[in-house]
């Protein structure tokens, strides 16, 4: 909704909400957040609340660690799982230091720039993320396990996936919030769950990711259940991925997919670390639906980047190996610039892989490039890029050094 700054005071007073979350996200994918009361919101959209940065890993030092955060209107959600006697509702922030000036850590930020860099290049990159997570059982004193809450398989019904009530549960609290869940299904994994959402501008796509992750965490708690998101919870089983659908529009009408694509291909080896954000991440990618080489194919779900059959609105092509802990954020900020860079150099993608790559012999897959095989060997790609250099901030590069996951 675009919401004004008077109009979210006025919905503040006429709805009763006694608490405003202002909500930031860390260089990490860590959702952040401050508490204010409804009569310090005035302030906080004049002057900022200010928090202690040196405490937010990737952030500041002790010597200068204010920042403020100023809460962006047209942000504005209800958390409906919280008590209707006095509501809660949650604005994401725009970062900037004392003098006003934007934090070059915020990652927000970091991807309104590449949207408006598209915009200069005359694209709107829409994405529809494709999330996947286990519930785990808990135990007596409500710590997680690693029981699986169903033992049901790829898009199994009722009785056998025990998820259903749970998806449904969560989709109704997405809409309350304004946001539209395409599709829910059980997945191969034991416990294993999809939800699915139409496209949407990557701003958009970026909080509602964030939202989305609160409110499958707060419903499987409020279940008695632990939702895990980490990209490999159960040795031989099916990992967690979180495949982005994206679509390329241009407004001179001409078709820029196949030279984006090009350069989400060029690139990809060295964003990946900001894709797959954690050692565990590389235990997934080569099996179970997860793909290791840089190939690309249609309808093939063992290829890195496959164009799926839909066309009209739904033409998209699918990147299949980020996992859920990647910052949204900074992952489309990234595969813009990348596929941007396609279009600017009028890339042209390879041939098409039509193999199953998950069974093919090993003399076809030794001639591929692979995806990076660690997290040590991801940082070390980005650190050596000069196309990584020129869209992220220097800090970021630094925290490579020092992995937080």
């Amino acid at each position: 909704m675009n919401y004004s700054s008077d109009e979210v005071m006025d919905f503040i007073e006429q709805e009763g909400v006694r608490f405003i979350r202002l909500a930031f996200t860390d260089p990490f994918g860590r959702l952040k957040n401050i508490a204010v009361l409804p009569e310090e919101l005035p302030r906080a959209f004049s002057e900022g609340i200010s928090f202690d940065a040196s405490a937010i890993a990737g952030f500041t030092g002790e010597v200068k660690s204010d920042l403020f955060l100023f809460p962006i209107a047209d942000t504005l959600a209800t958390l409906p799982w919280r008590s209707a006697q006095g509501k809660v509702v949650r604005m994401f922030c725009d970062i900037r230091h004392p003098d006003g000036t934007p934090f070059a850590k915020d990652s927000r930020a970091v991807l309104r720039r590449a949207i408006q860099a598209a915009r200069a290049q005359h694209l709107t990159v829409n994405f529809g993320p494709e999330y996947e997570f286990y519930l785990f059982e808990t135990d007596e004193r409500g710590r997680p396990t690693k029981i699986p809450f169903d033992t049901a398989g790829y898009m199994d019904v009722a009785p056998e996936d025990k998820g259903e009530n749970i998806r449904r549960e969560i989709c109704l609290t997405l809409l309350e919030m304004g946001i539209h869940p395409e599709t829910s299904h059980h997945e191969e994994g034991p416990g294993q769950n999809e939800i699915d959402f139409r496209y949407s501008d990557a701003l958009s796509s970026a909080d509602n990711a964030m939202n989305f992750l609160t409110v499958v965490k707060a419903v499987a708690i409020q279940n008695g259940l632990y939702a895990d998101f980490s990209p490999k919870p159960l040795i031989g089983e099916s990992g967690n991925g979180l495949h982005l659908n994206m679509s390329v529009r241009s407004s001179d009408g001409v078709d820029c997919m196949p030279a984006f694509m090009a350069g989400v291909l060029a690139h990809i080896r060295e964003i990946t670390v900001f894709l797959n954000p954690c050692e565990e991440s590389y235990r997934r990618l080569g099996e179970k639906k997860a793909p290791r080489y840089v190939t690309w194919s249609h309808e093939n779900r063992s290829q890195l980047i496959r164009i799926p059959a839909a066309g009209g609105d739904h033409r998209r092509f699918e990147l299949r190996s980020p996992d859920p802990t990647a910052n949204p954020y900074l992952a489309y900020a990234l595969l813009i610039h990348a596929g941007l860079d396609g279009v600017r150099r009028r890339l042209t993608l390879p041939e098409p892989n039509d193999l199953n790559l998950y069974h093919a012999p090993k003399e076809e897959t030794d001639r591929l490039e692979a995806l990076p095989g660690s997290l040590e060997e991801a940082a070390r790609l980005a650190l050596e890029s000069e196309f990584v250099a020129s869209v992220l901030p220097e800090g970021f590069l630094d925290d490579l050094k020092r992995p937080a996951r």
